[in-house]
């Protein structure tokens, strides 16, 4: 079998992205040693990389898997240099070798190389910004993943207040379920409580400061969303959100977790993925565990009247 050429765009980056790293995945799963796994950025990378990764012979015999990103956000010129490559080299008779372009936005003209990109052999895959019944449709199968039910009036509810942002959409699902304890359905009631209408920045500022150990700041920043009478309960939501977050990803990377799987494994936003990573290096694993727990018991004492929340929040504050 010659080689095989996938192109995988579009802007919906989300999706996109999913079935990129499920080629990567069903890859990893027959090809064990990850040797003949290649990936390189035309950002960074020239054609010469493409050439030397591509006409190295695999070792142990495995095929050869390479990525290709950002091909086409390269100049006119150098992208006919590599669709001339693409037709006249050896590669095309290589056998047992698949190249995987991936392209999260075309800007400017289409020329050449993506019409070769997107006529057969090559499989062309577009990924388009799921709208309307296509976008509730994908709300309600992603929520049956996380193994619960979204009302029709929850999932209208969430459109609108995440609107179209698959990658925040997920991220807001998983904090939904989780959340949800034991009740199998998301309602609208839940979607009021738990998403607004963008990422609270001043969250992450707040915990910046708690692993700097500089509370002053911490208590500061606070105090500001209380001052824009931002609700106390979705405070203390976010601040269990985020450091489950930290919680998950610090687990991961103590066991090796490489940085560009984070996002796979745990489907979260890149925003939420970029922030945390530094946030991660200020805590080990145990002391983001015993914060987590701290945060848990303290929204039981919330729900059940023993505290007061806003007191809850200056005692959770203190005590880190």
């Amino acid at each position: 079998m010659g080689i095989m050429i996938i192109f995988l765009f579009g802007s919906e980056t989300f999706q996109s992205r999913q079935k990129l790293n499920q080629i990567i995945s069903q890859y990893q799963t027959k090809h064990k040693t990850g040797l003949n796994l290649q990936r390189l950025d035309f950002k960074e990378n020239e054609l010469s990389s493409l050439k030397e990764t591509a006409e190295t012979q695999a070792m142990f015999k495995e095929k050869k898997l390479i990525i290709i990103e950002n091909a086409l956000a390269k100049n006119p010129i150098w992208q006919k240099e590599l669709l001339d490559y693409l037709k006249k080299s050896d590669l095309k008779n290589t056998p047992e070798t698949m190249l995987v372009f991936y392209e999260k936005e075309l800007a400017g003209p289409k020329g050449d190389l993506f019409k070769f990109l997107t006529q057969k052999p090559v499989l062309a895959q577009e990924f388009k910004v799921l709208i309307g019944a296509k976008l509730e449709n994908w709300i309600r199968q992603e929520t049956k993943q996380e193994g619960k039910i979204i009302s029709p009036e929850a999932i209208r509810k969430l459109a609108a207040e995440a609107g179209n942002d698959l990658w925040r959409l997920a991220g807001e699902i998983k904090k939904l379920a989780a959340f949800s304890g034991q009740k199998p359905v998301i309602s609208e009631q839940d979607i009021s409580l738990l998403v607004k209408p963008r990422i609270e920045t001043n969250i992450f500022a707040t915990i910046d400061a708690l692993a700097r150990r500089d509370k002053k700041t911490a208590l500061k920043l606070l105090h500001q969303h209380l001052e824009k009478q931002d609700d106390v309960i979705y405070l203390l939501t976010m601040f269990i959100y985020q450091f489950r977050n930290l919680l998950q990803l610090k687990d991961l990377v103590d066991k090796g977790t490489p940085f560009y799987q984070l996002a796979q494994k745990t489907k979260l936003h890149p925003f939420v993925i970029k922030k945390s990573w530094e946030q991660i290096k200020n805590f080990s694993l145990e002391g983001l565990k015993k914060i987590y727990q701290k945060l848990l018991d303290l929204d039981l004492e919330i729900k059940t009247g023993r505290i007061e929340a806003k007191t809850a929040l200056d005692i959770f504050l203190m005590t880190i």
